[in-house]
C-alpha cells in the first residue's frame, strides 16, 4: 500500500512578546481512516529557536469532538531555556496506532519558529 506523506502544520512564528502560545493544529487522516493494519506513523518537527512543547494528538472516532483527542506521549518535544540543543533542528518520531485522525498540538510555546510538521503515514 502506497504511503503518505504531507505537512500538517506550515510556518508559525511566535510573536516574540514571551508570552506562552497554544496551536492546535487541523485534523489529517490517520492510518486508521484508510483501514490499514500496521498503523506505523512517522512525524518531522522542523523547528528553529523554538521554545515550548509539540506533540501529535490522535483519536479514533470518525467525527471527534474536543474530548475525543488524546496525547500520544511518545511524540513530546519539549525544549526550554535549559536544553539548547533542542531548539533546532528536524526532530522525528515514530508511533503506531489505527488512529482515525491525527493533528500537531503545541503548548507553552514561549519563543521560536515551527518550520514545518510533516507527517509519514
Amino acid at each position: 500500500m502506497p504511503s503518505n506523506s504531507e505537512t500538517i502544520l506550515s510556518a508559525q512564528t511566535h510573536p516574540g512578546d514571551s508570552g506562552a502560545q497554544t496551536i492546535t493544529g487541523t485534523k489529517y487522516k490517520g492510518d486508521g481512516y484508510y483501514g490499514r493494519a500496521d498503523g506505523f506513523h512517522t512525524v518531522q518537527y522542523n523547528l528553529t529557536g523554538f521554545l515550548g512543547t509539540v506533540v501529535m494528538q490522535a483519536t479514533l472516532s470518525v467525527e471527534p469532538t474536543d474530548s475525543d483527542w488524546f496525547t500520544i506521549t511518545s511524540t513530546s518535544h519539549t525544549a526550554d531555556n535549559d536544553s539548547s540543543s533542542n531548539r533546532d533542528g528536524g526532530h522525528i518520531y515514530n508511533f503506531t496506532g489505527n488512529y482515525v485522525w491525527v493533528r500537531a498540538y503545541i503548548s507553552n510555546w514561549t519563543d521560536g519558529t515551527v518550520q514545518s510538521i510533516i507527517l509519514n503515514h
